[in-house]
């Protein structure tokens, strides 16, 4: 399975790129469609028999399906009950992170986690995690390895902590939020095939690990906190975080999910 984020894909620098509807977001839509095929055209050279793309950013309704390599299908739309990592249960032998970035708090283009500004911090068992990380719990749970993760340079460093078996591909070089140098296209999905190719290698499914979770979300603004608060199961630990336990990964993150959801219909106007 590709999960496919848009944010750390090929030419992505700025939020317009990756806004629905701009015309920043459809000239990037080919481009994002292009590292995903670059990765299908990879994972079947390494021997793969099967890809499942999961669209995992925003609407997730961004990939062109005209162009898609005809070898994958695409899982597209939201309200998926495992949003970025719908299918993961369901027998893989391998995950890519496509497209990823780092997280929220952090350095890195257009780091964010889930939400793209209220969030100012995401932790996982006392570790500070990204998107990426939440994931890779989340594939471990089930016995699914991450393959290869693609991103700019810190989004790769970040999954060689925790992901340290997969490859990485650096499809630009972190300046700032909002600014990168960036390889070409041509560059990156040369590159993102090689390493799609070399990845299939560490392919199988592993030992499958259940165990308990703790997550705890810090906020930009107390009362996103204190409307988060009111799901019965989640704790506010202060004034703009809170907290919550779960006994598998996969509980953790559809609460986490849950979470997510109450704060951003808590968001008013330019004061957030």
């Amino acid at each position: 399975m590709i999960s496919a984020d848009m944010e750390g894909a090929t030419g992505v620098t700025w939020t317009a790129d990756v806004a629905i509807g701009t015309p920043e977001w459809q000239r990037l839509r080919p481009v994002f469609t292009g590292d995903v095929n670059a990765c299908i055209t990879g994972l079947y050279a390494g021997g793969a028999t099967s890809v499942l793309v999961n669209e995992a950013h925003s609407t997730q309704r961004n990939i062109l399906l005209e162009d898609l390599d005809p070898r994958a299908v695409m899982l597209t739309g939201k309200h998926k009950p495992l949003s970025m990592m719908q299918g993961i249960d369901s027998g893989l032998d391998g995950v890519v992170f496509l497209g990823y970035h780092t997280a929220a708090g952090l350095d890195g283009v257009l780091s964010h986690t889930y939400l793209p500004n209220q969030i100012t911090g995401v932790w996982l068992d006392g570790t500070r995690a990204s998107e990426g990380r939440l994931n890779a719990a989340l594939a471990a749970e089930h016995g699914v390895p991450v393959l290869l993760v693609t991103g700019d340079n810190l989004t790769c460093d970040d999954a060689n902590d925790y992901a340290p078996h997969a490859t990485t591909v650096a499809v630009k070089e972190c300046v700032s939020r909002y600014a990168a140098i960036c390889k070409p296209p041509a560059i990156t999905a040369q590159e993102i095939t090689t390493a799609a190719t070399t990845a299939m290698t560490h392919a199988g499914r592993t030992t499958a690990t259940t165990t308990p979770h703790r997550i705890e979300v810090e906020f930009d603004a107390s009362h996103l906190a204190a409307a988060a608060a009111v799901i019965p199961t989640v704790d506010q630990i202060d004034i703009r975080t809170v907290g919550f336990n779960a006994t598998t990964m996969t509980d953790a993150m559809k609460a986490f999910k849950i979470v997510t959801a109450i704060a951003s219909g808590a968001v008013e106007g330019s004061y957030g």
